[in-house]
């Protein structure tokens, strides 16, 4: 599965309507008419609704696919497109200009929210220059420095997300500095601790192995030279970082040093949450939308 396939898949699944928060915004504007021209789902457009007929109009958009709903604030444009996932008018939810605080201080209400008493986490599908298959990176956005049980849903939610992308029994690696376990890097020791969760059945639908540094979780010949005899190392499907700082750095050294392209989503709501940066390409939007939408087939 590589990302431009994740867009075939995408256009598969019918029925599905995307609320957008605060659509003003023209890179999500083109990401949403290129979803239309593939017809992959029907959108309803919370914001400005002057603003967002200028640049529907700009783009060429098909607006048989969309409902512009005019808010007054971004907070109102949060709000209402977040209800409108809570009361199933639409089936994802997807982040336009507007802050990300803003946006999950709607997600997180609790009268109308999409919380589901999971750890939300951050799930990035990277398709990457020469590199024979997608690599799940998490969590770079979400979680500072998780403890041992939000690791566990962290993993499971990426696990969710690489089922549903036709990885049936994803190959988690566990990424720390070193590939033994020492008591003072409580990242080895939390590690280990899911790589028993694992074969214990705690944590299932996945292999896990850990602790394993990047590069012995993602090359075979790196593993071979270090010894590590694994069902995972070399041939990790989704690589799990301890901390945001890790992640981020990963995250973003994939983007701008391997010119690596991306889609990610919010796992563990109610329904998937298409949280880019405001930094992100429409085509980096788009892939997160066809994940999120791929998503919603579980």
């Amino acid at each position: 599965m590589k990302l431009d396939n994740l867009l075939i898949e995408a256009a598969k699944i019918r029925g599905n309507t995307v609320a957008v928060a605060s659509a003003e915004d023209e890179e999500v504007i083109e990401a949403v008419v290129e979803a239309i021209n593939r017809d992959l789902a029907h959108f309803l457009l919370f914001g400005n609704r002057e603003e967002i007929e200028e640049l529907l109009i700009k783009k060429g958009c098909n607006k048989e696919y969309v409902k512009i709903i005019h808010t007054r604030t971004k907070e109102q444009a949060a709000q209402q497109a977040v209800k409108s996932v809570h009361e199933n008018e639409a089936s994802v939810l997807m982040k336009g200009h507007i802050s990300t605080a803003t946006l999950l201080k709607a997600v997180l209400n609790k009268e109308y929210g999409l919380r589901m008493g999971r750890v939300l986490s951050h799930v990035a599908v990277f398709d990457i220059p020469d590199f024979p298959k997608v690599q799940i990176v998490t969590d770079a956005a979400m979680n500072i420095a998780p403890d041992l049980n939000q690791k566990e849903q962290i993993i499971n939610n990426s696990v969710e997300i690489a089922r549903a992308i036709g990885i049936k029994k994803p190959n988690v690696a566990v990424i720390t500095a070193v590939e033994t376990v020492n008591p003072s890097m409580q990242a080895t020791v939390d590690a280990a601790a899911l790589t028993l969760m694992n074969k214990r059945g705690q944590i299932k639908n996945c292999v896990i192995d850990g602790p394993l540094g990047l590069d012995n979780a993602i090359s075979l010949e790196a593993a071979k030279i270090k010894g590590i005899n694994s069902d995972v190392a070399g041939q990790s499907d989704i690589l799990f970082v301890p901390s945001l700082e890790t992640g981020n750095v990963l995250y973003k050294s994939l983007i701008y040093f391997a010119k690596a392209k991306v889609g990610a989503v919010i796992a563990g709501a109610k329904a998937p949450i298409v949280l880019t940066s405001r930094s992100d390409t429409a085509e980096s939007k788009l892939y997160s939308l066809a994940l999120a939408l791929c998503s919603t087939e579980k």
